[in-house]
């Protein structure tokens, strides 16, 4: 339906008298009136095209009114119907709305409803542009919400190739860091490049596990720590770690504190390998359990503990690492000072806290 200044009216009746009737009285009301005298014309009339508002009789030779609206009704955007009749049934009346028809008249052979055939044209065509507008701003909707949900698939893909070329290019710094350390002939330096690979490992897995997760805002803690400890165990020389063992429960958490988290425990495990046990290997636990957003991280051993005299090879740095990360968790670390060997106990939250500035801010 093209909706025009001046409006395009088909009467479809076989009575021709009546049609000049309607023509005469729309036309003083700013219609374009075209009359056909029987369904099959109208029908080809509107498949034309122009036509704003349809007047359609019941009772005419060939296809009664219902058959014809049945047939208006699956053409493309069919403009609305007023349906005419000289039938007092409100039977047909009933049926014709149900069928489509915009509206339902009563005519006369003198021309009496044409007034009220006009308020009807009018109403009907108002409706039309209405249910059109509406009609084009849902599927500008529908098309908005696909394009959006376009781009972050496509927004999706990009990020975990992202992710993966990170994973990938870490990887393949701790794997030359590896190699360095192997081939060094000097102690401390064979221990500086170890400590950097497990360090540049923990932040690969963290890419690692946002490549091939569900959510790319968010890294199963129990699945990272795993992997993790498991290249751990790779990296160690001899059967030192043969008895790293993980306990964590299946908790989300956002890639920089998981970031955080990792190089933690990276940190804390080879301490326990380096100092722990003199004389060979020992157990070693890492324990991840939460109660809501209450998070707690604990390394043990069952080593030499606070016995152990000071490395003099330590730098310490190891130390302020651990100090670092764990104000960037914003969580509190001690020791278990009824713990036989070492057990370093964290709590923090699963969720970065806001600013206490900000809560002073807000409070106000």
């Amino acid at each position: 339906m093209t909706t025009t200044a001046t409006p395009t009216l088909l009467y479809i009746d076989d009575d021709a008298g009546l049609a000049r009737l309607v023509e005469r009285g729309l036309k003083r009301q700013g219609y374009l009136v075209e009359h056909c005298e029987n369904g099959e014309a109208g029908i080809e009339r509107i498949k034309a095209g122009g036509v704003d508002v349809i007047a359609l009789d019941q009772y005419m030779p060939g296809m009664d009114g219902l058959e014809v609206l049945d047939l208006i009704q699956k053409l493309p955007s069919p403009p609305p119907v007023v349906f005419v009749t000289a039938s007092q049934d409100s039977k047909i009346a009933v049926t014709a709305l149900k069928a489509g028809a915009a509206d339902y008249l009563v005519k006369d052979a003198t021309g009496d409803f044409i007034p009220l055939l006009t308020v009807a044209c009018d109403t009907a065509i108002r409706q039309a542009a209405i249910m059109k507008a509406r009609d084009d701003a849902e599927a500008e909707v529908h098309a908005s919400r696909d394009r959006y949900a376009a781009l972050a698939a496509e927004r999706e893909v990009l990020l975990r190739e992202v992710n993966h070329r990170v994973g990938n290019s870490l990887q393949i710094i701790a794997s030359l860091l590896h190699l360095q350390a192997s081939s060094a002939r000097e102690d401390d330096v064979k221990v500086a490049l170890t400590n950097a690979m497990g360090r540049v490992a923990a932040v690969a897995q963290v890419h690692r596990r946002l490549y091939t997760s569900h959510d790319l805002n968010s890294v199963l803690l129990n699945q990272y720590l795993e992997a993790l400890l498991e290249d751990l165990r790779r990296s160690a020389e001899g059967n030192r770690m043969s008895r790293l063992t993980l306990k964590a429960q299946a908790i989300e958490i956002d890639p920089d504190r998981a970031v955080a988290i990792g190089i933690i425990v990276n940190e804390l495990v080879m301490n326990a390998v380096k100092y722990a046990y003199p004389d060979g290997a020992g157990p070693i636990h890492v324990v991840l359990s939460g109660q809501g957003d209450d998070l707690e991280l604990s390394i043990t051993d069952d080593g030499v503990g606070l016995n152990v005299k000071a490395d003099p090879r330590s730098t310490g740095m190891g130390q302020r690492i651990v100090s670092a990360m764990a104000n960037k968790l914003d969580a509190t670390v001690e020791r278990d000072p009824n713990h036989t060997g070492t057990r370093v106990i964290l709590r923090f939250s699963a969720v970065t806290k806001p600013a206490v500035k900000f809560q002073a801010a807000a409070a106000k």
